[in-house]
């Protein structure tokens, strides 16, 4: 399998998020539609996280016939303080792993991707996993987008935003 298109996918991927989460001001970073929503602050931290203790890590066990570890990102929001990091230092360290992981998957060479690895829920290839990787970007991309979309309409008041059409 020729992993160049999906490495390429995933370094266009951190592009965009990039791209997404320049010129944010701390009050942007930090602002909830609603409270049981996540923060632009706290999804760039979610994916720092799964970029190290979660994808590029059970992929790496998948390969190699290890264990999984168990993860718990819902906990990590309140564990690792994500509401109280600095944005743009976290924006920075997601890219930086996303390099390490893409100079690791590059590294790689005829991937046993049929390999299966047992978590605590179920059996998963190093195939699905390593699909998911690309896919788990693309939800939060579009996340992240929804909330400069719920962001401008909330600066917008008394102002309205329904002319730019249906959301």
């Amino acid at each position: 399998m020729n992993l160049t298109p999906y490495i390429d996918r995933l370094q266009a991927n951190a592009n965009t998020i990039q791209a997404f989460l320049q010129n944010i001001s701390p009050e942007q970073a930090g602002w909830k539609a609603d409270p049981k929503q996540w923060s632009l602050l706290e999804v760039i931290n979610h994916l720092y996280d799964e970029e190290i203790l979660d994808f590029r890590a059970h992929l790496q066990q998948a390969l190699q016939s290890q264990p999984w570890t168990p993860i718990d990102p819902e906990s990590w929001v309140a564990e690792h303080a994500y509401a109280q990091t600095d944005f743009s230092e976290t924006v920075q360290f997601f890219l930086n792993e996303r390099q390490r992981s893409i100079q690791w998957l590059n590294g790689l060479t005829d991937p046993a991707f049929d390999q299966v690895i047992t978590t605590n829920w179920g059996e998963i290839s190093a195939g699905n996993l390593f699909h998911a990787w690309i896919a788990h970007d693309f939800l939060h991309i579009r996340q992240i987008n929804e909330l400069h979309y719920q962001y401008t309409a909330h600066l917008a008041k008394p102002y309205e935003v329904y002319y730019a059409g249906d959301w």
